[in-house]
């Protein structure tokens, strides 16, 4: 895919990993919507700021309406992690499955005609390595990751006689706002902008952006011991 034709709307592209896809695309001569919930707060330039809660059908639509040439979908706008499987609010645990799970899907479900009637062409949800192991203390978040992981595979293969290649990026820890308190080694998020992007561009159907990406899929395959060695 040539990325200097394409135009892209990057979700939550108003601060942390969404911005530095902003920019990394910018870069590469692409056309960029920059969807944010308040797109008041965008400030790339030569972006196109646009309003889009991906938590709220009538904003999809919205957006969707507003548009009308998108080629590429970058699924990154989330909500951070948080929430006890056991002792959380459900609502708290049920506004990460309409963030990460619902949310996701709807914006797919509105843009994909659209990316399909351009001739095709690319989407990449932003999943994570917790979409392949849980944290218990987290497990909320770690549901809704998985769940995306599986639409992801749903739609790649739904979505392929339309010209369009559904693609997952795995990560662990980024340096932005949503983990500043993680103990813990993070990535640049300008890094990992760049590899999602290179992904895009050589039709990667799955990438995995770091060694923490890469370990949880190998424990993945290895099976429980390797994922839980805390068990007994």
């Amino acid at each position: 895919m040539d990325i200097s034709t394409s135009t892209v709307l990057v979700t939550g592209a108003n601060r942390g990993f969404g911005r530095a896809l902003a920019v990394e695309l910018l870069g590469r001569g692409a056309t960029v919507y920059a969807g944010a919930r308040n797109p008041g707060q965008v400030d790339l330039p030569g972006a196109k700021p646009i309003a889009l809660d991906i938590t709220d059908p009538a904003s999809i639509a919205a957006a969707a309406k507003a548009t009308g040439d998108v080629t590429v979908l970058i699924n990154n706008a989330g909500s951070p992690p948080g929430a006890d499987l056991l002792t959380g609010d459900l609502n708290d645990i049920r506004h990460e499955m309409d963030t990460h799970y619902i949310g996701t899907l709807s914006v797919i479900r509105a843009f994909a005609p659209q990316i399909a009637a351009n001739g095709g062409g690319a989407i990449l949800n932003v999943l994570s390595g917790l979409s392949w192991v849980s944290f218990p203390e987290i497990g909320a978040y770690c549901a809704a990751k998985s769940a995306e992981w599986s639409l992801t595979n749903a739609l790649r293969v739904q979505l392929a006689d339309q010209g369009i290649r559904v693609a997952g990026l795995h990560v662990g820890y980024m340096d932005t706002d949503m983990v500043r308190a993680v103990d813990a080694a993070k990535s640049a998020p300008a890094d990992i902008a760049r590899i999602a992007i290179d992904g895009i561009a050589a039709g990667a159907y799955e990438i995995l952006a770091d060694d923490a990406a890469h370990q949880a899929q190998a424990a993945l395959a290895t099976g429980i011991p390797a994922l839980y060695p805390q068990l007994p």
